[in-house]
């Protein structure tokens, strides 16, 4: 009775929503496109390309050979480098696919979920640094949050992979390799696009109508939507203030990012649990590191 409860909501929302578009068709349209052209060259350029090598890597099995140097944790270093590199979500991306590849047994998966929650690197010295307009203060967010991570993969007990060999694979060619790993770029790219435009429109509509001030506005629009959500960071002048705001909203993610991990985790019995833990841990070790950082540094 509780699941017909919440179809019924769910469908009478997303029926509201739709007579809201409707209603609001020029609004809808403008956002839309500038959106899709913040999304086109801001975040599709540092993700696309990644995701393509990622793929070609594994295909040509580099795992196999950092075991000669890394032994049984191979995959795991794998996921943790591939994830500081790509940016979020890559790492559910890459731990699922190595548990389907049988690389990594369930247990690994789980605990890899808690801390591979990496921005990528390109947009925290790209974007970021333009928003704040200061470089160091961007490299001290960026090293605070791989800190974070790094801090809770390392006080988290470690746990005993059931896989002792490696699996191999019969290599194809090139073109098919290429091939496949466009394709999973682009389902990936495609999934990041959709889950966030919709969810920053929705924000969009309750920001209209309700006409809030900057100081609620800014956190709204960035609770649906990250990219925008930094973008908007521009607005606060106090820059300490900012710099937290922009960390909370890398580390804790979301509601679109948290979509999007939920969705790549669907059909898989990795917890989705582990990664809303790994968030709010990261968040508050994050913090605590830049302001440190900034501390130390006699950063005003």
């Amino acid at each position: 009775m509780l699941k017909k409860y919440q179809s019924n909501l769910t469908l009478t929302l997303l029926f509201t929503i739709l007579i809201i578009y409707l209603l609001n068709s020029t609004i809808i349209i403008n956002e839309f496109i500038d959106y899709t052209n913040l999304f086109i060259t801001k975040l599709f350029p540092t993700t696309f390309i990644i995701y393509i090598f990622a793929n070609l890597f594994v295909n040509y099995q580099i795992i196999n050979k950092l075991e000669k140097t890394f032994k049984s944790k191979a995959p795991i270093i794998y996921i943790i480098i591939m994830s500081m590199i790509s940016g979020f979500p890559s790492g559910p991306k890459y731990i699922k696919n190595l548990l389907n590849k049988n690389y990594i047994d369930l247990k690994t998966a789980n605990y890899l979920t808690y801390f591979t929650h990496f921005p990528n690197p390109l947009f925290i010295l790209g974007t970021v640094k333009n928003i704040i307009n200061n470089q160091e203060t961007a490299y001290i967010i960026l090293i605070s949050i791989i800190l974070s991570n790094l801090l809770i993969s390392i006080t988290l007990p470690f746990p005993e992979q059931s896989i002792k060999t490696l699996p191999k694979f019969q290599t194809k060619s090139f073109s098919n390799i290429l091939s496949q790993a466009i394709m999973d770029s682009l389902k990936i790219s495609i999934l990041i696009y959709g889950t966030s435009i919709f969810f920053y429109l929705i924000s969009i509509l309750i920001t209209n109508y309700l006409n809030l001030p900057m100081y609620l506005y800014i956190p709204i629009i960035a609770f649906f939507d990250l990219t925008k959500g930094i973008t908007l960071a521009s607005l606060i002048k106090n820059e300490l203030i900012q710099a937290i705001f922009i960390i909370a909203i890398i580390t804790l993610s979301t509601i679109s990012i948290h979509i999007q991990t939920k969705s790549i985790l669907a059909d898989t019995n990795i917890k989705y649990k582990n990664f809303l833990i790994g968030r709010v841990i990261s968040t508050i070790l994050s913090i605590i590191i830049f302001i440190l950082i900034r501390s130390l540094l006699d950063i005003q």
